[in-house]
């Protein structure tokens, strides 16, 4: 046991707030059309995005001083922002006081990058990948993303599995009429290449404005669709957002993120870093703190903290997705960060 001080963060809910979502950029080399516009977003300006620098430091404070032990990185791309590695061996020293162990650090990308990286962000001591992948047809996978770059995915889930990361898991965002028909074919692929596949519902932040309920697909009946062909066993649900199911026959996992038919907010660990320095409480919160602006004003971690603690009072209940008084929040995904 560490002999650190810390404070657990705890919201108004009584829940441990200890998983942290860092966007290291808010660009991105896909269009995904539940994510952003064909055209694109206006790009930050690079120096309103942190600093490897400022996000080491505040990623310090949250595992140091309030005992977190989750770091995800995403994006926008994370895998655009030069020199990532980089990053991520800074932020792999990180211990966490309570256990005396690293930090559990993932990273959710794309993955048309990681034939040239993957090796490296291991080394540097990323420990688990999600990797975006929503069809497994190339003219269906060009119409969800707007790129052509298929392979270069399947290329990618291949040199994550040779560069010994374990588990690698599958992003699946499943929209109705679009690619629900391949929900047992991703099965077939995580079952034969020995990944997770994640199948996540489709929220209501994509920069178009065109999602509705008639697109989601829930999550029960991905698992019923599954389960008639590969016999299913559920997992003891914790705080993390997929639901688990084993196959019954031992072949691997798969699990389902029912965020809009089966709000899991009553659990919820999870707060958000964006690119440029806003703490977020909530994927789809209205308010934001600006975090960067004490760090750039020359503020103390203490005065840092102090927000933190600040915008953790506020953390809602839920997000009332499907309720008449849901507020869809001005930021597409990929400006908050997935």
């Amino acid at each position: 046991m560490s002999s650190k001080s810390f404070t657990p963060l705890i919201d108004p809910f009584e829940r441990r707030v200890r998983d942290l979502r860092i966007s290291v950029t808010d660009r991105c080399n896909f269009r995904c059309t539940y994510c952003m516009p064909e055209a694109g977003l206006k790009w930050l300006d690079r120096k309103d995005i942190l600093s490897f620098e400022e996000i080491a430091r505040l990623a310090r404070i949250f595992v140091e001083n309030f005992d977190f032990d989750g770091i995800r990185l995403t994006g926008g791309e994370p895998t655009v922002r030069a020199d990532l590695p980089v990053l991520i061996e800074r932020l792999s020293g990180l211990v966490v006081p309570s256990t005396n162990q690293r930090v559990d650090l993932a990273m959710t990308t794309n993955g048309s990058a990681l034939r040239l990286i993957a090796k490296d962000l291991k080394q540097a001591g990323l420990r688990r990948l999600n990797i975006s992948i929503d069809s497994l047809d190339a003219q269906i996978f060009e119409s969800m993303t707007r790129r052509n770059h298929l392979d270069k995915v399947l290329d990618g889930i291949d040199a994550a599995l040779e560069a010994g990361f374990e588990p690698v898991k599958i992003n699946i965002v499943m929209i109705r009429g679009v690619n629900d028909h391949e929900i047992v074919d991703f099965a077939k692929f995580g079952r034969t290449k020995g990944v997770q596949p994640r199948f996540i519902e489709f929220m209501p932040l994509d920069a178009d404005g065109a999602w509705n309920m008639n697109k989601v697909v829930p999550a029960d009946e991905i698992v019923d669709r599954i389960n008639e062909v590969f016999p299913l066993e559920a997992v003891v649900h914790g705080p993390e957002p997929a639901q688990r199911f084993v196959y019954k026959d031992g072949a691997g996992e798969i699990g389902v993120i029912p965020s809009v038919t089966k709000p899991f907010c009553g659990d919820c660990d999870r707060v958000r870093l964006t690119a440029e320095g806003k703490f977020m409480t909530c994927l789809f919160a209205i308010d934001d703190f600006d975090l960067r602006n004490i760090l750039r004003s020359g503020g103390t971690d203490q005065e840092i903290m102090e927000q933190i603690r600040a915008a953790v009072g506020t953390k809602w209940a839920g997000h009332n997705i499907g309720n008449v008084n849901f507020i869809r929040p001005s930021r597409s995904m990929s400006q908050i960060g997935g």
